[in-house]
């Protein structure tokens, strides 16, 4: 198809290829040139839980982060998109706890968690998973953190014209450098408000949040600065064992902050070099992303040979069938690597 991005991940089968993924990326530098494109940098989609690291700077501006007390540790949690391992339940229990609030607050729906061991954990307890299990229980912890201490409402806290919400949308604004009247406003997996925005955009953002200074707020630079210390301190809190995001971020010891989202999104923030990267993967397929994410950073040499070695599993997979046999791999085009 003319009009098609490129094809990025394929995943082969006795060596020929049996599917593939299409997909989008985008590189910019500090200033917001684009160093590399592939696809259809325009091209509008969500960042979906990408948005996360974004949508917790007003608790931070507003006061309510240094009011609660709340440690860099449960920041992290709030940004994060977690297995709903035991350490990620006690922690958002403990944001709950410090607003005087329990889970019965939380919006996001219940999920079982993403580890097999921690479900059948549960079952093994009598217990089924709950709201607090959710992979975003702490992203909506801090957003109830923000309604308590304005005094405002919760029982609607997940309406975009709530008022915590439109705080998220003019930092949203802001960081992806798009007027609000452009974000499209759509309902997230957790049922929380989330803004579509081109590829391009998202990847100025991710650049945003290591040059904040460009906004002249004080508040903000210090809201961006705790966002990066949190994620690089605290990495299994962003994702958890058996995570891209957390195994990346622990590996590079910050030097990359990455975040995924929902439907095939890989967004990542370079702080030493101060670039932004935006990956969509076209099909929504969860995996790929991390694929093309891992050989970009070696392809831009943003990683080292060590990092790189410790990170090879997300490379290239090998893909094994319910017996335990190797029947192929998921691995990025010979094309992708050609663009770079």
């Amino acid at each position: 198809m003319e009009n098609s991005n490129p094809i990025l991940v394929q995943h082969t089968r006795g060596g020929i290829p049996e599917s593939f993924h299409r997909g989008v990326i985008c590189v910019v530098d500090e200033n917001g040139k684009i160093l590399h494109t592939v696809g259809n940098i325009q091209q509008m989609c969500y960042p979906r839980s990408a948005l996360k690291y974004f949508q917790h700077i007003p608790l931070i501006t507003s006061g309510a982060f240094d009011h609660f007390g709340f440690t860099l540790k449960e920041l992290a949690i709030m940004c994060g998109s977690h297995n709903g391992e035991e350490m990620h339940v006690e922690a958002s229990r403990g944001i709950l706890a410090k607003i005087g609030l329990t889970e019965s607050a939380l919006g996001c729906g219940a999920q079982q968690p993403t580890l097999k061991k921690d479900y059948v954990r549960l079952i093994k307890n009598n217990q089924e998973p709950g709201a607090i299990h959710n992979n975003c229980s702490g992203k909506h912890s801090g957003f109830l953190a923000w309604c308590v201490y304005h005094n405002q409402p919760i029982a609607n806290y997940l309406q975009a014209q709530h008022p915590l919400h439109q705080e998220i949308k003019k930092v949203t604004a802001l960081f992806h450098e798009i007027p609000e009247s452009q974000l499209l406003t759509g309902v997230d997996g957790c049922s929380a408000p989330i803004f579509a925005m081109p590829v391009f955009n998202q990847a100025l953002a991710f650049k945003n949040l290591t040059v904040p200074q460009k906004f002249g707020d004080e508040k903000i630079n210090r809201a961006c600065a705790l966002i990066l210390e949190a994620i690089a301190t605290y990495p299994e809190m962003v994702a958890g064992s058996k995570r891209y995001c957390t195994d990346l971020i622990r590996e590079t010891k910050g030097k990359i902050i990455g975040k995924t989202g929902a439907d095939g999104i890989y967004n990542i923030a370079v702080p030493s070099k101060k670039w932004g990267i935006c990956i969509k993967i076209d099909d929504g397929r969860m995996g790929p992303q991390y694929n093309v994410a891992q050989q970009v950073l070696e392809l831009l040499g943003l990683i080292t040979a060590e990092e790189a070695t410790q990170l090879n599993g997300y490379l290239k997979c090998e893909n094994l069938n319910y017996a335990g046999n190797f029947t192929g791999y998921t691995m990025v085009t010979q094309d992708l690597l050609h663009r770079f």
